[in-house]
């Protein structure tokens, strides 16, 4: 399976914004479900965010109005658009779909 890679995490202030990106390389990637999920310290991974290939979204009620999730299929990239940023959204941040394997994920901390 191939791996994705996650990027474009970091510190963040509550109320700030963070674009993270997830390049997954494969020519199946644009017939692929794309999803976000998250990890927080001593707490089970959770689901964020889907994309399908055809480009409808849906979203974890925590998210939902303040998350985005798009996709560049050009570039074998889907993105997540995180704005209104709250303590609770710091974790781990991977994606991942079909055929592919849990990548090493990009830290989401939101602190003042």
């Amino acid at each position: 399976q191939v791996q994705p890679v996650e990027s474009g995490g970091g510190l963040v202030q509550p109320g700030g914004s963070l674009r993270l990106s997830c390049a997954a390389s494969g020519s199946v990637f644009r017939l692929r479900t794309m999803s976000w999920h998250r990890q927080a310290p001593g707490k089970q991974r959770e689901w964020v965010a889907t994309i399908t290939s055809g480009v409808s979204t849906n979203y974890a009620d925590s998210v939902k109005g303040r998350f985005t999730v798009s996709r560049d299929n050009a570039k074998n990239t889907v993105y997540l658009q995180m704005n209104s940023l709250k303590p609770e959204d710091t974790a781990v941040y991977y994606c991942n779909g079909l055929g592919y394997s849990w990548g090493q994920g990009t830290q989401v901390t939101v602190s003042s």
